[in-house]
């Protein structure tokens, strides 16, 4: 947590894998097959936690009445309404992105993505205030702006060798929705926890994602 501006490295590691797979995917399957396989490499990959956190975050939210009772909503360790409304949204979404996005940019996108979602996590982080005891308030109070700076400096070195401009407004919008995601945290429990890291994770890599697509004939992307 000291060094937590590597996380953008972890995730061009993490995208380079999650992007080899769909390269190699697509030259066997069709796309709406290649999105699956996808999605799958993701949890492989990175695990489930992330998507454990929106699926609690998104129980917080959609309860009803005080901010004592949203977070005890998002603390329930059983899947609620909200949360699985949530987690079903993100992956039909990354599965729509990933079936409608041309091959060549596919892989690009993901690597892409996986560094700015990481990014994410410490805008989350940094520009929040902790909310309780646990891993979330550890990221919470040992970063911020400093890290954020150090971590988005990297990040933008990433997003652009590997995409260019387009690259560099992924990293950008999905920023922007971390910051978002700090609002809602705020309004709807008063701070943020480790499950609000998590899901801003899995929101920002589908924003990410969903900007590669739409601006991905606007925006030039090759560097050579």
């Amino acid at each position: 947590m000291r060094h937590v501006y590597v996380f953008p490295i972890v995730g061009l590691i993490l995208g380079g894998l999650i992007g080899l797979t769909a390269l190699l995917a697509a030259w066997i399957l069709p796309a709406g097959l290649v999105a699956i396989v996808v999605i799958a490499a993701i949890y492989k990959l990175c695990g489930i936690n992330h998507i454990d956190g929106l699926a609690d975050f998104g129980d917080g939210v959609v309860a009803h009445g005080t901010i004592e009772k949203k977070v005890q909503a998002m603390k329930d360790v059983s899947l609620g309404t909200g949360g699985a409304v949530f987690i079903v949204v993100l992956l039909l979404a990354v599965f729509a992105i990933a079936s409608a996005m041309p091959g060549r940019i596919l892989p690009l996108a993901l690597v892409v993505s996986e560094v700015a979602a990481k990014q994410s996590m410490i805008a989350f982080a940094a520009f929040s205030r902790s909310l309780q005891k646990g891993f979330g308030q550890i990221m919470i109070e040992q970063t911020g702006a400093r890290e954020f700076l150090i971590g988005l400096a990297i990040s933008a070195i990433l997003c652009s060798a590997v995409l260019g401009l387009l690259g560099l407004a992924l990293l950008a919008l999905s920023q922007a929705a971390a910051l978002y995601m700090v609002l809602v945290a705020k309004r709807n429990f008063g701070g943020a926890t480790g499950d609000g890291i998590g899901a801003t994770n899995e929101v920002c890599r589908a924003v990410a994602l969903a900007a590669a697509l739409t601006l991905g004939g606007v925006l030039p992307w090759k560097l050579w």
